[in-house]
């Protein structure tokens, strides 16, 4: 799928206002040129990144109500996917996105991005394991097994909250090793740009709730 059909998706479907939609685009090309020194992203999927990476990411959109949340954690955001991706979204003043990435490089980049772009809602934080998270809402990307984002949000992240988890294939068995406690659940849905990648979504609320 080329850049304008995703573009389309993107303002018709999903709701990006054309400011964001510029800035997309323009985060798309300064991506494109930082990864030809720093491995960003892998470079066979350069060509499909309005896919592959910014509408993969953009689809979580969906399951967010923005009305409720104030902040939002992304955990692995590697180059900003899919955490930047909705501080573009929505960059409402009381909304706020905070970018962990372990990497010194990548988190250059985001610093560059946000900075180029005058992003005023995100900070991009080192070692999520470094202190307690407050966050309404998580997401993550190609970072870690089910297993072990349970385990650090349950560590990390005193008050109910959502997990919003982007995965491949092996989703179904990921949760099958995975004993939720009782004041966990979670559903599955589809993603739209893989037949066979899904997208889990864990509530976790007080116990006793």
């Amino acid at each position: 799928m080329n850049e304008f059909k995703v573009i389309q998706i993107l303002k018709n479907d999903l709701g990006f206002s054309n400011s964001s939609i510029e800035k997309i685009k323009k985060f798309n090309n300064y991506l494109l040129q930082y990864n030809k020194s720093y491995n960003l992203i892998s470079k066979s999927t350069e060509k499909d990144i309005w896919y592959r990476h910014i509408l993969d990411s953009a689809q979580i959109i969906k399951f967010i109500d923005f009305s409720k949340i104030k902040n939002l954690a992304d955990f692995g955001s590697g180059a900003g996917f899919p955490g930047l991706i909705i501080a573009l979204y929505n960059e409402n003043s009381t909304f706020h996105v905070k970018l962990y990435e372990k990497s010194q490089v990548k988190r250059d980049f985001l610093r560059d991005v946000k900075n180029n772009l005058n992003i005023k809602n995100i900070t991009i934080e080192n070692n999520v394991y470094e202190k307690e998270v407050l966050a309404d809402v998580i997401v993550c990307r190609a970072f870690k097994k089910l297993e072990e984002i349970l385990s650090i949000s349950r560590e990390i992240v005193k008050k109910p909250h959502k997990l919003i988890i982007l995965k491949g294939k092996n989703a179904q068995s990921e949760i099958n090793n995975v004993s939720l406690e009782s004041n966990y659940s979670y559903k599955m849905e589809k993603s739209i740009t893989d037949d066979d990648s899904k997208i889990i979504i864990v509530e976790v609320k007080q116990n006793g709730e």
